[in-house]
């Protein structure tokens, strides 16, 4: 149940299925609930990469909260078996237990825009059933659904999820006004269907490694 229009809460039952969550997200919970450590998958890999190795699970009878401190959208991606989603890093809210959380780094034009080392997006997959996987995206959140082939220009900020199947690259147009030679850069992503990608209103740029 999502409950709330400027900053929501996210109430899950985890009776029949844990969760696993995002640290520093737990609103409140009923006392009958357990939580624990849920190990992620390339462990040695994420901890090389600076990344958690663990997330947070809860799990028993009852129902938990979460909430995180800033003003947004909470949106639910259902994912059938076999379904992969990909989220921009820190925006993923919560996952029911059958989804597998992976995640990969993204290098090329796009560190520019995130330090020398690139940027990281996280994944999650149906391996194990459908399952749902809950993401707060900053401001409010809209959904672009790309044709095979068709494309969208997105400020690199502005973009919270996209289908496995579309291909995300960094455009640079050097932009040239011929007054006392004044030039700036415009940078933004491309996708390329098929597929949907999520847009947020308030665009979130992370701080990074240097």
């Amino acid at each position: 149940h999502i409950a709330g229009e400027l900053v929501p809460v996210l109430s899950v039952d985890v009776t029949r299925m844990p969760v696993y969550f995002e640290h520093h997200i737990l609103l409140w919970k009923n006392s009958t609930i357990t939580i624990g450590l849920k190990s992620l998958k390339g462990a040695l890999k994420r901890m090389m990469a600076g990344m958690q190795i663990f997330v947070t699970e809860a799990s028993g009878a009852g129902i938990i909260a979460f909430s995180r401190d800033g003003p947004g959208h909470i949106v639910p991606i259902h994912l059938r078996h076999g379904e992969e989603i990909q989220v921009r890093e820190h925006q993923f809210l919560a996952a029911t237990g059958n989804v597998d959380y992976t995640f990969e780094r993204v290098r090329g034009l796009a560190t520019m825009l995130f330090g020398q080392s690139g940027f990281f997006i996280d994944r999650f997959r149906g391996d194990s059933g459908d399952g749902i996987v809950w993401l707060h995206g900053y401001g409010n959140v809209f959904e672009k659904t790309l044709a095979a082939g068709e494309t969208i220009d997105i400020e690199p900020g502005g973009w919270l999820f996209k289908d496995a199947s579309v291909r995300m690259e960094t455009k640079i147009d050097r932009l040239s006004s011929g007054f006392f030679g004044a030039n700036m850069n415009f940078i933004v992503n491309r996708f390329t269907g098929p597929g949907r990608v999520g847009i947020q209103s308030m665009y979130l740029h992370m701080p990074t490694e240097e």
